[in-house]
């Protein structure tokens, strides 16, 4: 298999304190700690002490547990990991990389990322050192050369600042959700109201991805188109491993110049949810969209059922990572079988923060 590498790019925004906007925890003060702690699954296996479980009001487990799953599956060798801080809200006990980022405002904020050109810089000139074969600077990978980097996302809120930069470009305002009926509509409700304060109107960023950025998304999008534009440069094949939050960081790539290959790595669970329109818009922007089905819908435990009905769609790599384990050829049935075992885990050494898991 080809040597590649996971980015996750993590961050946290007010954004996702918006009653009704996100299930990226289980509820909006703990929601400002499950970046932090996903980081730390895919690293180690599971959050630091100080970091509460990741899980939906209802108990679905965050999908970092899957991206740590087929980690566990392929080896870390075979998976390593890189970790971006793009403005975490609260500690992490993950080895990351700094881009000079702070927590995203509210994206109905005037400004919700002031410093949006000083964080895509940096993450751009980042791009080629996580690429570098073996992730050691002082090092060479076995198979020397270049690695191809999957960037993730895991930032709550996500994909209603997605949806603002979106719409700030003119591009196909659709975007998925962590919950399972999508409020598309409040989050376009929230996103007029941002343009408004921050005096847009749809497309009126179009050639400036950086003003779409500042005025109307994330800090993680910035740290994200940064990656994508600095791998162009340096001609380091990349793929985008998410939805449409990763979408939404390509259209921002395409309206800075970008205009080779970029493959889209998601789940099934958003390239088959109409209200997120996902295929199209991969289409619009000339991405290569692949989907990948695990068979949730063939399992029988919580965690599994929480997923098939629409719960944690995607985020933290997990289209990414099960599109990996497919091309190493592991089964489906051992994905989820890793998968509920990385769950009861967790959910033995943190009973209380497992929640409902009906």
């Amino acid at each position: 298999m080809r040597d590649a590498r996971l980015v996750v790019v993590a961050g946290t925004t007010a954004t996702a304190a918006i009653d009704g906007i996100s299930a990226a925890g289980a509820d909006p003060d703990l929601r400002v700690h499950t970046p932090s702690a996903d980081l730390e699954i895919v690293e180690t296996g599971r959050p630091a002490p100080d970091s509460p479980l990741p899980v939906s009001p209802s108990g679905c487990p965050t999908p970092a547990v899957v991206t740590r799953a087929v980690r566990e599956l392929l080896g870390p060798e075979r998976l390593p990991v890189e970790f971006v801080d793009a403005g975490l809200g609260a500690p992490t006990a993950a080895t990351v990389r700094d881009v000079a980022a702070s927590p995203g405002g509210d994206v109905r904020d005037p400004e919700p990322v002031p410093a949006a050109a000083t964080v895509f810089e940096r993450a751009r000139a980042l791009a080629p050192e996580l690429a570098a074969s073996d992730g050691d600077p002082d090092g060479a990978g076995e198979a020397g050369g270049d690695a191809e980097l999957l960037v993730a996302e895991t930032i709550p809120g996500g994909t209603t600042s997605a949806l603002g930069v979106l719409t700030a470009l003119g591009e196909r305002a659709a975007v998925s959700s962590s919950l399972p009926a999508n409020p598309i509509e409040r989050k376009r409700r929230v996103v007029a109201e941002g343009l408004d304060a921050s005096g847009l109107d749809p497309g009126d960023a179009a050639g400036d991805p950086i003003e779409a950025v500042r005025l109307a998304g994330d800090p993680v999008l910035a740290a994200v188109a940064g990656l994508v534009v600095g791998c162009a440069d340096a001609g380091v094949d990349v793929t985008l491993a998410g939805g449409t939050q990763l979408a939404a960081a390509a259209a921002l790539a395409r309206h800075a110049g970008v205009d080779r290959p970029l493959p889209l790595a998601t789940t099934s669970l958003v390239a088959g949810d109409p209200t997120a329109d996902l295929p199209a818009l991969a289409a619009d922007l000339n991405l290569t969209l692949a989907a990948a089905d695990p068979g949730f819908d063939e399992g029988d435990h919580p965690a599994m059922s929480a997923y098939a009905r629409g719960e944690a769609k995607e985020g933290v790599g997990m289209g990414g990572a099960l599109a990996l384990a497919e091309r190493a050829g592991v089964a489906d049935a051992a994905v989820r079988e890793r998968i509920a075992a990385v769950t009861d885990r967790l959910l033995a050494e943190r009973p209380e923060e497992g929640g409902d898991r009906r």
